[in-house]
């Protein structure tokens, strides 16, 4: 039996400080016991010699200095893995609140991971098919990358991340050698599966994710860690550690291609930030501790494939910038570490826009891997570029517009007007339910660019043109 030590010297938010403890590590979990007898868990942040600093994953509301008993457990933070988790609904700290019985862990795994030795990383490849037009043609997703989507606050990003999460999938190769995709929200692989940890979200939005993956039977083939504004903050910095341990043994040991999507990344820095200053440590930029890009890092770089396994992790963060400043240390951080960013645009949802995805500011760098004959279609690439710049064109010459007034505009100027319009009503714009296949979103394309003289087509190879555009 482990020593319980009643030597607590003082209780900071979050935080209790032990003093007199021996051989505890870094990391360590324990069980904090409460003078009315129940108990709570609790890590180690912190060990010096004779002194612990322990923070809790829950309220320590009712701790006291006097009467209060830590015993360490020896262990680091554990979950219980098993595939009977998916279609499970858990609590930001791990436990079942769906109703159901508590699962039957194959094996108990750490939920800060084992490291990837670079050498053994396989490098991101083959598209996953989100059945959204502007993310999927010209952001396109790579399995095995990790593509964060930077929002503002009151932006539709739940709404984004649920069809996202109900309609991503990897096209077969019967699939992209017909040029079909499947109708609907048809999941042909059934080695697909989607994490979900959703971080400090209200309760109506935590409900909002359970009703969208129940009613369109997305949840059993998905594992979602709900962790509400309500839950202690201390959770939220477990939450997503035990969604990306859940991603690890689903991909690695059982070889899923799992997609993996937090909701919301500010939500997490926050957390950080307020534990930080519990300990009195040293603010960095705006309030956020030193080591929030190392802190970030050990999150983002969990995502990947690894040489020798079937399975992927795709990782698709989801971070409200507060005041929509992209500059701000938590979406300026994030982009420095994954591999490009979605940007949701704030004057495309004032035009009731749907999803509101701005091609300028958004990219996907690792996109020319899941372009092209083979992985998609031939003409996907030349699309991605050709679409982009004429959309460019055509805002710059809707912004002249206002100061010249329409008439002093040229007739190609005044088609890439008329481009833009419909490029905004008709390829970005789509339902929440709408599913559209790679194939889908490439012919409307096509479509759109019979705005612009054959001239302007410079993007796009003669031969495409030929073969896509009057087809």
């Amino acid at each position: 039996m482990s020593t319980a030590y009643k030597t607590v010297k003082d209780i900071a938010g979050p935080l209790l400080m032990v003093e007199g403890v021996e051989g505890v590590a870094y990391d360590e979990l324990c069980e904090v016991e409460l003078t009315d007898g129940s108990k709570r868990l609790g890590k180690v942040l912190e060990s010096r010699k004779g002194l612990a600093i322990v923070q809790l994953f829950e309220s320590t509301q009712g701790a006291t200095t006097e009467g209060t008993k830590v015993r360490f457990l020896g262990r680091a933070f554990q979950i219980g893995v098993s595939e009977d988790m998916l279609g499970r609904v858990f609590s930001g700290a791990g436990a079942p609140i769906d109703g159901g019985p508590e699962t039957v862990p194959e094996k108990k795994l750490n939920i800060n991971g084992d490291p990837i030795n670079p050498a053994s990383r396989d490098f991101p490849a083959d598209f996953i098919q989100t059945g959204i037009s502007t993310i999927d043609v010209l952001n396109t997703l790579v399995r095995g990358q990790k593509l964060p989507i930077f929002s503002g606050a009151g932006l539709p990003h739940a709404q984004l991340a649920a069809q996202i999460a109900r309609q991503a999938r990897v096209l077969t190769p019967k699939e992209v050698e017909e040029g079909k995709g499947a109708e609907g929200n048809v999941q042909t692989d059934d080695k697909f599966a989607v994490v979900f940890a959703a971080m400090g979200v209200t309760f109506e939005e935590a409900q909002f994710f359970k009703n969208e993956f129940e009613k369109t039977g997305a949840l059993s083939r998905a594992v979602l860690f709900l962790n509400t504004a309500g839950d202690p903050v201390a959770e939220r910095i477990a939450t997503p550690r035990l969604a990306l341990t859940t991603a690890e043994y689903l991909a690695f040991e059982k070889d899923y291609q799992v997609t993996v999507i937090i909701t919301d990344m500010t939500n997490y820095c926050e957390a950080l930030r307020e534990i930080s200053a519990a300990r009195k440590e040293v603010p960095g930029r705006r309030g956020y501790p030193g080591y929030l890009y190392t802190d970030l890092a050990t999150l983002y770089e969990r995502a990947g494939r690894i040489k020798g396994k079937k399975g992927s992790i795709t990782q698709i963060p989801i971070l409200t910038m507060p005041e929509d400043d992209v500059t701000h240390p938590i979406p300026d951080l994030t982009g420095y570490i994954t591999e490009g960013q979605i940007r949701l645009d704030r004057s495309l949802q004032q035009k009731a826009i749907f999803p509101p995805v701005i091609p300028m500011g958004s990219l996907s760098r690792l996109k020319g891997k899941a372009q092209g004959e083979g992985v998609t279609r031939e003409d996907h690439s030349g699309m991605d570029a050709q679409l982009t710049a004429a959309y460019a064109r055509g805002v710059e010459v809707r912004e002249l517009a206002v100061i010249l007034g329409e008439s002093s505009l040229s007739e190609i100027d005044k088609a890439y007007l008329k481009f833009a319009d419909r490029f905004e009503k008709e390829f970005i714009r789509q339902g929440e339910g709408e599913n559209r296949s790679i194939f889908e979103s490439l012919d409307i394309g096509w479509d759109l660019l019979k705005e612009l003289p054959k001239s302007e087509l410079k993007r796009v190879k003669p031969a495409h043109v030929e073969k896509y555009l009057n087809a």
